[in-house]
């Protein structure tokens, strides 16, 4: 991610590339309205972009570090939404969120960027806040079946693991498995750019506006 100092937007060169397409997964999956939460919002870009395409639902972005929380507003201002809120500070490892109920939950790139810990917690968090068939989306690279789907995630797989032991490109069978212990139960994984995928768990139950995956 880049910045300049008159400026507190944050760039993440990456967002430019996938955020149509992930966008055209949101359109499909999300209800004409009700609230998403965006965890682990980095610098904004992705809220910036898909709230006024959305212009239904509202739009909550979070994060825990102040320095991107500045990002997140600075881009917000510079969009105008009016259907997306001031960023919030948000650990997933706290319990409770600051947000107690929403009709989907939106995180991208971070699970492999974070220690295994925190994607149990986002898995802990989203299915306390979801109601009966609201969505859980995720973005990033997994490995399948324990092997990596391309030679350049086995290669950022070992570049994270080299800047942090605890980081690493996840294994979606194990994150499924976590997911289903928690009621969220995949649904439909879609190939991304990049090598990168799309993966939906919906919360179980009857009810909810969520559209079915």
């Amino acid at each position: 991610m880049t910045a300049n100092s008159h400026d507190k937007r944050v760039h993440a060169p990456a967002t430019a590339r996938n955020r149509d397409p992930i966008l055209a997964v949101l359109r499909r999956i999300f209800p004409e309205s009700g609230r998403v939460l965006e965890v682990a919002s980095g610098s904004g870009e992705h809220a910036a972009y898909f709230a006024p395409r959305l212009p239904g639902l509202t739009w909550q972005p979070s994060d825990p570090d102040p320095a991107h929380c500045a990002s997140i507003a600075a881009w917000a201002d510079h969009g105008n939404a009016a259907n997306l809120r001031a960023p919030m500070t948000l650990d997933v490892l706290a319990n409770p969120w600051p947000v107690t109920q929403a009709d989907a939950v939106v995180c991208i790139n971070m699970i492999h960027i974070a220690p295994w810990d925190c994607c149990l917690g986002l898995l802990d968090g989203a299915a306390r806040i979801l109601g009966p068939g609201g969505v859980l989306y995720l973005y990033g690279p997994y490995r399948i079946g324990g092997r990596h789907t391309a030679p350049s995630n086995e290669s950022f797989d070992a570049w994270l693991t080299d800047q942090n032991p605890s980081w690493g490109v996840r294994d979606l069978d194990r994150v499924r498995e976590e997911a289903d212990g928690r009621g969220l139960k995949l649904m439909e994984t879609v190939e991304m750019p990049a090598n990168n995928l799309s993966v939906i768990f919906r919360k179980e139950g009857k009810g909810g506006s969520v559209i079915s995956v």
